[in-house]
């Protein structure tokens, strides 16, 4: 039986990550995504996409949790290669004023976004040092990285410019074990991530703003991460690819 290449996926039950899980299904990756409590999603997503020789899993864990990042390398290990990392889990926290920003939202939100990720990243450089040319990681970032989204969420764009950071950095230190690292960022995408900031409408609101017209679509930001995770970017390392509409 021929095995595929694993690759682990953060938050694949809906949105952007749900697009990404199923864009690098046909590409031909197995796929072992996360969720935290959507197991009625999960189990669809798993039908729907899970095969013979190319499984498709879910696992529910907290991507903060202490074990998450060696629970996910097992499991992915344990259907075939483990090839790439897409760190795409996010919280936004509540849409609002800096100062309305509580303590409790604060550290999950860079818990979410910036201590998961990096710990999930030194799990991938440990377990493919010195011998998984070729492997790859893609972290999805924002465009508040640089708009600061002032009056929004200022304490997510803060944590998404050190996602983009840590990219930068890793790409440079990896490269001579052969591992690409990278990064795409979004603009204002059509998903359920509004609505849990307190916003259903926000992407519509704010589409005059950009320049394309319209927000983006969830599989639109899926396309740019299967291109990172393909051979065709082979030489594409420590880049920041904006898919943002102009935005």
């Amino acid at each position: 039986m021929t095995t595929h290449p694993i690759v682990i996926v953060t938050g694949g039950t809906r949105g952007i990550g749900r697009s990404i899980v199923e864009r690098l299904r046909a590409d031909g990756f197995g796929v072992v995504f996360t969720h935290s409590n959507s197991d009625d999603d999960a189990r669809t997503l798993e039908a729907a996409l899970d095969g013979a020789d190319v499984p498709v899993r879910g696992l529910r864990v907290d991507v903060t949790e202490e074990d998450a990042p060696q629970r996910l390398f097992h499991l992915a290990g344990s259907f075939g290669e483990v090839a790439g990392l897409v760190n795409n889990a996010g919280v936004t926290g509540r849409i609002g004023p800096f100062t309305g920003l509580t303590d409790a939202d604060l550290r999950r939100v860079v818990d979410v976004n910036l201590v998961a990720p990096v710990r999930l990243c030194r799990e991938a450089a440990r377990h493919w040092a010195g011998r998984a040319p070729g492997a790859a990681i893609v972290n999805v970032s924002s465009v508040a990285a640089r708009t600061g989204s002032p009056h929004e969420y200022v304490a997510y764009a803060a944590t998404k410019a050190a996602l983009e950071t840590l990219t930068i950095g890793l790409a440079k230190e990896l490269a001579p074990d052969g591992i690409r690292v990278n990064a795409v960022s979004p603009g204002t995408v059509d998903t359920t991530i509004h609505a849990r900031a307190g916003e259903p409408g926000r992407a519509r609101r704010v589409a005059g703003r950009i320049p394309w017209g319209r927000p983006g679509r969830p599989e639109e930001i899926a396309e740019a991460v299967s291109w990172l995770m393909s051979g065709k970017a082979s030489y594409v390392t420590g880049a920041v690819l904006n898919v943002t509409g102009g935005l």
